[in-house]
C-alpha cells in the first residue's frame, strides 16, 4: 500500500517560557530562560529549588472551572495546548472531522501531585480524607481522554508511555495511524509536570538533577557544558494536528511541515543510563532515515535531547556521529532547547518537535545557552550553536530523545514541496 503524506496543520503550547506557540518561540529566538526559583511547593526540605516550571497559567482561560477541578496539571496543559492546536487548524467545532479524530499523547508519569498529596492524606487521616477523583485525576491516559472529552474527539485514544521519549513516540504512533489511512487527523503530542516534592526527591536519589545553582538557577541547564551537572525539571505540553493532506489541501488548511519518518529503539543496556557508545540509540535515527527515504546529509538542524547530565551529552554525541556520520554529524546544526525549557519528561519531545517545526518556519537554528565552555575532552565535540541562535536555511529537521529503559525515538520534519 502507498504511504499517504502527512502533514501538520496547526499547533499549540503550554511550557515554561510561554503559554503559547508563539510566545515560546520568541523565549528561544531570545535565548530565554524559564528556569527559576521553585514556586508550586516548599522546597526548603529538598536539595533542588529550582525547576522550569509553567508561569502564570490560568485554566479558565482554555476550559470550565469545574472541569478543570476534576484534572491534575498534565492534563489541564494538555486540554489547553489541544484547544490552541485546533484553533490553530481551523478545527476548533468542526463537528464532521472531530468525529473520526484521534488523540494520541505521551505522558511519562501522569498526576504525580495527586498521587503525593492523596498519600499523605492518607496516612495522615485514612480513607476518609482520599478523594473520590484521586485515579481519574492521576493517571496517565485522563490526559487524553479530557482533551476528547472537551472537543468532541471520537477517533483513536491512546496514552504512550516510554519515559522522556513518550512525546516522541506518541507523534510517530499518530504518524503512523494517518499515514496508513486509518484515520485522516490526528491530535499529537506530550504533556507532563511532576514539579512536586517527592518527585523531585524521587529525581534527587538519583542524582539526576542539578543542584549547584540556586543563587543563579537561569545557569544551571548547560547542556554540553564543562560545568553540567544534571538536568533541570520542566513541565507543560505540545500538541500537533497531524492530517492527511489531500485532507488538509481540500478543506484550505495552512501546513508548518510535513511529517516524513519516525523511528524508535531500545539501549537494553541498564535502566537509567544510556549506552555511552551510542550504538544502539543512534537506530532510532537511522530508522527514521530510512522510514523517511533520506539521506543524513538531508538534515540541516538537529534539536539535540541535551539534558545537561554528565553521562547522556557524551553518549548523544556518539548517536549523532554513529547514525549521521562523522563528517554530516560536523556540518549539522545541533542545539538542546532544554538549556531553555528544562527537561518536560513526557512532554519533551513534542514540545522539541513543535520547535523544529518553528525552527523550519523562521529559518533559524536556536542556541544552547549556557554553553559557556563546551566539553569537547570528555567527548562533545560537535557545533551546538553556542549562546547564540542563527539564521540558517533549513529544509528538514530532526528532534531525537531518549529515556528510562533505554527508551529511544526520533521523528523528522521538513518543509513541504
Amino acid at each position: 500500500m502507498e504511504k499517504r503524506r502527512v502533514v501538520i496543520t496547526g499547533m499549540g503550547a503550554i511550557t515554561p517560557i510561554g503559554n503559547s506557540v508563539a510566545e515560546t518561540w520568541e523565549s528561544i529566538k531570545a535565548g530565554k530562560s524559564g528556569i527559576d526559583t521553585i514556586t508550586h511547593f516548599d522546597a526548603s526540605i529538598n536539595k533542588v529549588h529550582y525547576a522550569a516550571e509553567v508561569k502564570n497559567f490560568d485554566p479558565a482561560l482554555y476550559m470550565d472551572a469545574k472541569d478543570a477541578r476534576k484534572m491534575a496539571r498534565f492534563s489541564q496543559y494538555a486540554v489547553a495546548a489541544s484547544k490552541m492546536a485546533l484553533e490553530d487548524a481551523n478545527l476548533l467545532g468542526n463537528a464532521e472531522v472531530l468525529e473520526d479524530t484521534g488523540c494520541i499523547l505521551g505522558v511519562g508519569i501522569g498526576g504525580f501531585e495527586v498521587t503525593e498529596a492523596n498519600c499523605i492524606s492518607y496516612y495522615k487521616s485514612g480513607c476518609v480524607k482520599t478523594a473520590p477523583m484521586t485515579i481519574p485525576e492521576l493517571i496517565p491516559n485522563e490526559a487524553g481522554g479530557n482533551v476528547c472529552m472537551q472537543f468532541g474527539l471520537h477517533g483513536p485514544c491512546q496514552a504512550v508511555s516510554t519515559a522522556c521519549s513518550s512525546g516522541t513516540d506518541a507523534l510517530g504512533v499518530a504518524f503512523d495511524m494517518v499515514r496508513s489511512g486509518r484515520i485522516d487527523c490526528c491530535l499529537a503530542g506530550g504533556a507532563e509536570s511532576t514539579i512536586n516534592g517527592y518527585a523531585i526527591v524521587s529525581f534527587e536519589v538519583l542524582h539526576a538533577l542539578s543542584n549547584s545553582f540556586a543563587d543563579d538557577p537561569k545557569k544551571a541547564s548547560r547542556p554540553f557544558d564543562k560545568k553540567r551537572e544534571g538536568f533541570v525539571m520542566g513541565e507543560g505540553s505540545a500538541i500537533l494536528v497531524f492530517e492527511e493532506y489531500e485532507h488538509a489541501k481540500a478543506r484550505g488548511a495552512k501546513i508548518y511541515a510535513e511529517v516524513m519518518g519516525y523511528g524508535s529503539s531500545c539501549d537494553g543496556y541498564h535502566l537509567t543510563s544510556p549506552n555511552p557508545d551510542g550504538i544502539e540509540g543512534a537506530k532510532c535515527m537511522k530508522y527514521a532515515l530510512k522510514d523517511a527515504g533520506m539521506d543524513p546529509s538531508e538534515i540541516q538542524y538537529y534539536n539535540a535531547h541535551g539534558t545537561s547530565t554528565k553521562i547522556n551529552d557524551p553518549s548523544e554525541t556518539n548517536m549523532i556521529k554513529n547514525a549521521f556520520g562523522i563528517e554530516n554529524a560536523k556540518n549539522l546544526h545541533i542545539s538542546s532547547t532544554k538549556s531553555m525549557h528544562g527537561h518536560c519528561l513526557g512532554a519533551t519531545g513534542a514540545i522539541e518537535a513543535m520547535i523544529c517545526v518553528k525552527a523550519i518556519n523562521d529559518s533559524y537554528v536556536p542556541a544552547t545557552i549556557n554553553l559557556d565552555e563546551q566539553d569537547i575532552e570528555g567527548g562533545c565535540d560537535l557545533n551546538y550553536t553556542p549562546n547564540k541562535g542563527i539564521e540558517a536555511n533549513i529544509d528538514a529537521a530532526m528532534s531525537a530523545t531518549f529515556g528510562f529503559g533505554g527508551h529511544n525515538g526520533a521523528i523528522i520534519v521538513k518543509k513541504v514541496k
